[in-house]
């Protein structure tokens, strides 16, 4: 259990091209919220919700936002806790492995770093990522400056720390054997983010057609 660290579910998307709330999509016969906290509490949290656009404490405690976007909903949750550091996983990335999200917690309290998040295919993802919480003044003034985006803020966070900014190759990491799927889903896919019923139906192929 990370104890120091607090995890959060990110759940306040407009989700303007699936058609309904993503949070409630249903992905292999359950709401993508409740396959994204699976994952959290198979990584070793108790996790809440950070932001909503459906009632969704039923799921799990949700910590509200104003609506403005993710960047808003990670300040409000890093804002709600105490502990050192929080993870972040959006509720449309159905395919991360809990184990992906265990090392980046493990790299960055090892690290000393004020970010961590993965590195697929040559690109740098957004999400999942680790951050301190005293990163927090930063991304609050990225979040009032009207800036919105989420990447930018989380380095302008490291640089501003002097803190490593650190991105972890997953190819690498399955290569190793580090990192495992339970499902056995390419690494190449673990960060893929479900936007329309066409990405949940990729999502579900890419599922069903690895080994359980």
């Amino acid at each position: 259990m990370h104890a120091p660290c607090a995890a959060f579910v990110l759940a306040g998307g407009r989700s303007s091209r699936m058609g309904v709330d993503k949070a409630l999509a249903a992905f292999a016969g359950e709401p993508l919220v409740v396959h994204a906290l699976r994952i959290l509490r198979a990584a070793g949290f108790e996790p809440a919700i950070a932001g909503a656009r459906s009632p969704l404490e039923t799921f799990a405690p949700v910590v509200e936002d104003s609506g403005r976007g993710p960047l808003d909903g990670i300040c409000c949750a890093l804002a709600s806790t105490q502990a050192h550091c929080a993870v972040f996983l959006p509720v449309d990335q159905p395919l991360v492995p809990p184990q992906l999200i265990h090392l980046l917690v493990e790299d960055a309290e090892r690290t000393g770093a004020a970010v961590a998040l993965p590195r697929a295919v040559g690109f740098t993802e957004t999400f999942p990522v680790v951050l301190d919480r005293a990163a927090l003044p930063v991304l609050q003034a990225a979040l009032e400056a009207g800036q919105g985006g989420c990447f930018r803020a989380f380095q302008q966070a490291a640089e501003a720390l002097g803190r490593p900014f650190r991105a972890l190759p997953v190819e690498l990491l399955a290569q190793t054997g580090r990192v495992r799927h339970p499902r056995a889903v390419p690494a190449s896919f673990w960060c893929l983010s479900v936007n329309t019923p066409a990405d949940l139906t990729r999502a579900e192929r890419l599922m069903s057609r690895s080994i359980a």
